[in-house]
């Protein structure tokens, strides 16, 4: 039976009386999901008309599920019992919190850093299976990943084409040559589905199922939500969420996403893939934060914040003011929040399937693969690190007057993103420097492990508002990794990716702040260190925000 509950208070309980009528009268619900493309004006109809598979997806997938488990049947019988996903996206951020919410081990390899490859590939190899997932079949990622557990198979004695399965859109670049190269299997994805919004098709079914996850119980709740949400009702909790995320009076553009009880593992991050790359576009969207449900941005009640709190079933929550409360199982919340972001869309008046400005990152980082420059000077070095910034940083000499040099460009309205571009698993207590910098800055701040936020909240940072400033960290690697068959290795790859973000940004008149840890271990003590000490100095010491 589905459950999904919802309560509201301030600016989004108002933004649900304000726009609710004309989204019944419109009749928006039903003609979502009777797949009607005119909803998002012209200029999105094209697109639209070959997006909306995901409202039918939980049906569509159910014949894939024999298929999986079969599939998964057959490689526990050869001992196969450790699954590897490379993905980027939309591609890997369901499958983890699925498999994560199951408490199904599933290892997620979303990033080029040599490490954190190299620790994928060092792990039970003998006992592993990969699943390849990209949409385009084109994607430099999975395909640098996929070269690289090939070649590790075949030098290790184990049949590479036993052990890659592939899941990509029907006719793909990936999909043909998966064919021809004769892997385990090759499994089509509707290619009606964007890949943010394609949890419940192959892509988020084929490595969860592999990996244990009960996947015919999590189609059965979602096609269930999926009729709860196809109702042009006042009960429908998925137009009440879509006028929180998008129809506040002002536009309240910074959505915090806490987790507070819900028990879904990493719900926030997949959420704000889909809303930051869904909204983020035509110098407007919502950007959402993933934090605590103490987080300073939780707490300090700013004007451009609202506070989703994501609880348990049974919860009961006393909501602050211009806070959201909504609690559900996993497969219902991601129906209802592919809904309510779609319809968040049309209030904000943009296009919520096209991403148009993820691609400039890619293309810097591929001209900068094949210029091979030499690296962009530091301004200087302050122990592990070394700093690179413009006109902005002034007389910093350390890398702590950098940071604060930094926030000091913040406006009134503006955010921080800090963007880690190294080994996510092995250094992921560097994200506790995130509550501290919005503590310290009063304003909220964004944390990306990269490359994988170019694939989320990349399109919110250059085609959003022009509010953000941009603290990139990255990191020199004990040991680089070669790439089969490729003129440049993983290490080259993240770097290439790294710099060529950071100069779209800067080409957007964006403040860049490049840390680059010339030392890992060392470097990062060093942030944390100097963030905890200016943290520590208190609000009154700190650089103020532009006004």
């Amino acid at each position: 039976m589905t459950t999904l509950s919802y309560d509201a208070t301030g600016a989004a309980r108002q933004a649900r009386e304000q726009h609710l009528p004309a989204l019944l009268e419109d009749k928006i619900a039903t003609r979502i999901f009777a797949k009607d493309a005119t909803l998002w004006g012209p200029d999105a109809e094209a697109e639209a008309s070959v997006r909306l598979g995901w409202v039918e997806a939980a049906t569509v997938s159910q014949p894939l599920v024999a298929d999986i488990l079969a599939l998964r049947d057959a490689l526990r019988a050869e001992g196969v019992s450790r699954i590897v996903l490379c993905g980027m996206g939309g591609s890997s951020l369901a499958p983890e919190v699925i498999a994560g919410t199951a408490g199904v081990e599933l290892t997620v390899l979303d990033s080029t850093d040599p490490e954190q490859v190299s620790a994928a590939l060092a792990d039970r190899l003998r006992e592993t299976a990969i699943v390849v997932s990209s949409k385009s079949g084109s994607t430099l990622e999975t395909d640098s990943q996929r070269r690289i557990f090939e070649h590790a198979f075949t030098e290790a004695g184990v049949d590479a084409k036993s052990r890659i399965i592939i899941v990509t859109d029907p006719g793909s670049p990936l999909d043909k040559s998966a064919r021809e190269a004769g892997y385990r299997a090759v499994f089509n994805a509707d290619p009606n589905v964007g890949g943010r919004y394609s949890a419940l098709t192959a892509f988020g079914l084929v490595p969860c199922g592999l990996a244990g996850v009960d996947i015919q119980t999590f189609l059965d709740e979602a096609e269930e939500a999926a009729e709860v949400l196809n109702d042009d009702s006042e009960e429908n909790i998925g137009l009440a969420l879509a006028a929180a995320l998008g129809g506040t009076n002002p536009l309240r553009n910074k959505i915090v996403i806490a987790e507070d009880g819900s028990g879904m593992a990493g719900f926030a991050d997949w959420a704000e893939q889909l809303i930051a790359e869904s909204t983020g576009k035509l110098g407007t969207g919502v950007l959402p934060v993933v934090a605590g449900p103490k987080s300073p941005e939780a707490t300090l009640g700013a004007p451009d914040v609202l506070v989703i709190r994501l609880v348990g079933v049974d919860a009961d929550v006393e909501l602050g003011s211009n806070e959201v409360a909504i609690a559900g199982g996993l497969p219902t919340q991601m129906m209802a929040w592919e809904f309510a972001t779609a319809v968040a869309g049309r209030l904000l008046g943009i296009n919520p399937f096209d991403q148009p400005d993820v691609e400039t990152a890619k293309v810097a980082a591929r001209g900068l693969l094949d210029a091979q420059p030499e690296p962009t000077p530091a301004n200087f070095t302050d122990g592990a690190i070394e700093v690179r910034g413009g006109e902005w940083l002034g007389g910093a000499g350390t890398a702590a007057d950098a940071v604060s040099a930094l926030l000091g460009e913040l406006g009134p309205d503006g955010y921080l993103s800090v963007q880690a571009y190294f080994d996510r698993l092995a250094y992921a207590p560097l994200e506790g420097v995130r509550d501290q910098l919005a503590a310290l800055s009063g304003r909220p701040v964004t944390f990306g492990w990269g490359p994988r936020f170019l694939h989320s909240t990349g399109q919110f940072h250059k085609g959003g508002p022009a509010i953000g400033v941009f603290l990139q960290v990255t990191a020199a690697s004990a040991t680089d990794l070669a790439i089969p068959d490729r003129p440049f290795t993983f290490g080259e790859l993240i770097s290439a990716q790294a710099a060529g973000d950071a100069q779209v940004l800067s080409e957007h008149g964006r403040p860049v702040l490049r840390l680059h840890l010339t030392d890992r271990a060392a470097g990062v003590r060093q942030l944390q260190d100097l963030v905890s000490a200016l943290a520590g100095q208190g609000r009154d010491q700190a650089p103020s925000t532009k006004s």
